[in-house]
């Protein structure tokens, strides 16, 4: 009863473990202790206050981490919105700055875990604002290196891990204290960008750090199932997937991992011309706000693989209507999948223009391998080819497009071998100044044209010939034209 010792006693553990909690979400200080987050995981959230305090924001911060944590996410999004409107909180506040970055970086992380990331990235902007202390910005950092993942900004998600990982090293912060999400985020862009070695090194770096974490443990695994899939291991890949999915340590796993998994093994399904088994696996999903993992992408692949065209065009109607609140990382395949559907269906002008949607994200975000997994090569290569060769602004995007293409599209399907290495991975700006590359002027001329200094310049054309594996100008642009023919 209220009043009661008992009762006294359960606050003020609730208000240690809430502290404790806040405390050490970010580095320096420790880390967060097992039995604090079980018992935040189960606590009810308190009601908005009249005016924002240090101790009730660092109380909110510790149980929405404890959630994310705990794959505690049953009230979704309703939390975020009792407290704000979009990143501003709904109530006035008296927060030190520490407490507002706090709060903020813990609402990324709730936000993340949900697959929201477009919101969890803002709320990790907004974090970086207030965060004064070095511990605070490797904290939003973090958060905004995981959203951008999510949300297929892989470049932005780098350079977001670079910045934290060097703040890390210069503090000298012990290595279990490092952000588990970071990891998280390295494996979405390893993934991305087929970098298979440094995907397969995530694992031993997770079991090393978090070996009495069993959410982290799990993770590795899946992210080791996930470098059998890209090596086209496929029957160690689903075997690894359905363990995964039916062991006793699911209950103990992350509701976005599980659901990679989900889509691994749907994937695999697709992979070896069995369908209807990868919408067996699919059927009891529904998408998460957000789209962080979408099921219908997922089911697109099978529906095409099966002709059922129109199908396909009703999963997806939703996500399309979504627009702006549909993550980017799953919306491109989506428009694809419908582009592919609708040029079956003998509809050009829509074919095209959902291909040319999924270019223009694609100019803003980069090429990257995950958004062409499973799609029929042939048609896709033949629906980007006439798309993006009408556009001037497109074009110089065709080298990496039909490489990436050719590398990770359906297999099976022409029974062509696949070229080896990995995507060009071009950057918009490097796209851009690939096309000044095959004209006449000189590195100086472009730079005055692109209002940049030469020195600037030159480091992008090296980043180029880097990529491309070339010494020069001439035969970068004899490479280039080369993959274009």
């Amino acid at each position: 009863m209220p009043g009661t010792s008992s009762s006294v006693d359960a606050r003020a553990a609730f208000r240690a473990a809430a502290l404790s909690t806040a405390q050490r979400l970010a580095p320096g200080h420790g880390v967060p202790l097992s039995r604090h987050l079980a018992l935040l995981a189960e606590a009810d959230f308190p009601e908005p206050p009249p005016v924002w305090t240090d101790e009730r924001a660092l109380t909110v911060a510790a149980l929405l981490s404890a959630r994310a944590r705990r794959d505690a996410l049953a009230e979704g999004t309703t939390v975020v919105r009792r407290y704000f409107d979009d990143v501003r909180l709904l109530r006035p506040a008296a927060l030190s700055s520490g407490a507002r970055a706090l709060l903020y970086t813990s609402v990324g992380e709730y936000c993340a875990a949900l697959g929201w990331p477009q919101v969890a990235t803002r709320f990790g902007a907004e974090a970086l604002l207030f965060a004064e202390a070095p511990a605070l910005r490797y904290r939003a950092l973090t958060v905004m290196s995981l959203g951008h993942a999510i949300n297929g900004e892989f470049e932005a998600a780098e350079s977001s891990r670079e910045a934290a990982d060097r703040l890390f090293a210069e503090h000298g912060w012990p290595r279990q204290e490092q952000a588990y999400i970071l990891l998280l985020a390295e494996i979405l862009t390893s993934a991305a960008s087929l970098d298979i070695e440094r995907l397969a090194r995530i694992p031993r770096v997770l079991d090393e750090a978090f070996a009495d974490n069993p959410y982290a443990v799990y993770t590795a695994r899946a992210a080791e199932v996930m470098v059998q899939l890209l090596r086209r291991d496929f029957g160690g890949a689903r075997a690894g997937a359905r363990q995964l999915l039916h062991s006793s340590g699911s209950h103990e796993s992350h509701r976005m991992v599980r659901s990679f998994v989900v889509s691994i093994l749907s994937d695999i399904y697709v992979a070896q011309g069995d369908p209807l088994q990868a919408l067996a696996v699919l059927e009891p999903y529904r998408n998460p706000q957000g789209h962080g993992v979408c099921f219908s992408m997922q089911r697109s692949a099978a529906l095409l693989q099966l002709g059922r065209e129109r199908d396909l065009l009703r999963e997806t109607d939703a996500c399309v209507a979504s627009e702006t609140d549909h993550c980017l990382r799953t919306l491109m395949p989506v428009l694809l999948g419908r582009a592919l559907a609708w040029n079956r269906l003998g509809d050009d002008r829509r074919a095209r223009q959902s291909v040319e949607a999924a270019l223009l994200i694609m100019a803003q975000t980069g090429t990257w391998a995950t958004t062409f997994s499973m799609l029929p090569r042939d048609e896709t290569m033949e629906l980007v080819e006439a798309v993006a060769g009408a556009r001037p602004d497109l074009a110089a995007m065709l080298p990496e497009l039909t490489r990436t293409i050719a590398l990770v599209a359906a297999p099976g399907d022409d029974g062509t071998d696949r070229p080896a290495g990995p995507p060009l991975r071009l950057t918009p700006t490097e796209r851009d100044l690939v096309l000044q590359l095959h004209s006449s002027l000189s590195l100086a001329e472009i730079a005055h044209a692109r209002g940049v200094s030469v020195n600037t310049v030159k480091s992008q054309v090296r980043s180029i010939y880097l990529k491309l594996g070339v010494s020069g100008r001439t035969e970068a642009v004899e490479h280039l034209s080369g993959v274009r023919a």
